[in-house]
């Protein structure tokens, strides 16, 4: 019996990813808590804190997310040794291959080479987003028990020490 592993990688956003990128949607549900790919990295081109990420599958992108430093981190948590991820998404058309397990997966050893001063990776989660939720908590991602009022409701604040 073969088990066929899928080839999931993750890279700091190129302009060549742009044309992909550009054709992403998400459901109704999951835009109520991440944006598309080309709106988050304008804020990433203005604000040098942010690292916009594509995860590639097969060499194609097909999701995204945000590594964002301090002041990002500091709304969450007082470990200035941490890094946040924000506005995680697979575009919808590519969900259901276990892409973003994969992508959750991979992410420790890209933090370890790229940013090698970071010791925990954390992100904050809407309460109602339960299917995300379960994923984060597969690729690694435990709940200590933080809590924090977002813009959208509570925040359950998830944690991933490197």
């Amino acid at each position: 019996m073969s088990t066929q592993s899928i080839a999931v990688s993750l890279d700091f956003y190129k302009d060549e990813y742009r044309a992909k990128l550009s054709n992403y949607h998400l459901s109704e549900e999951q835009s109520r808590y991440a944006s598309v790919p080309l709106k988050s990295i304008l804020k990433c081109e203005e604000d040098n804190t942010r690292y916009p990420v594509v995860i590639l599958y097969n060499g194609t992108p097909v999701g995204f997310f945000v590594l964002h430093g301090w002041e990002g981190v500091k709304d969450y948590s007082d470990n200035k040794d941490a890094i946040l991820i924000r506005g995680y998404s697979v575009n919808s058309e590519f969900q259901g291959k276990g892409i973003a397990k994969e992508s959750l997966l991979v992410l420790d050893s890209f933090v370890k080479k790229e940013f090698p001063n970071k010791k925990e990776i954390i992100l904050a989660v809407n309460h109602k987003n339960k299917i995300a939720q379960h994923v984060y908590k597969k690729g690694g991602f435990e709940d200590k028990g933080i809590r924090v009022m977002g813009r959208k409701g509570e925040l359950f604040i998830l944690h991933k020490d490197l």
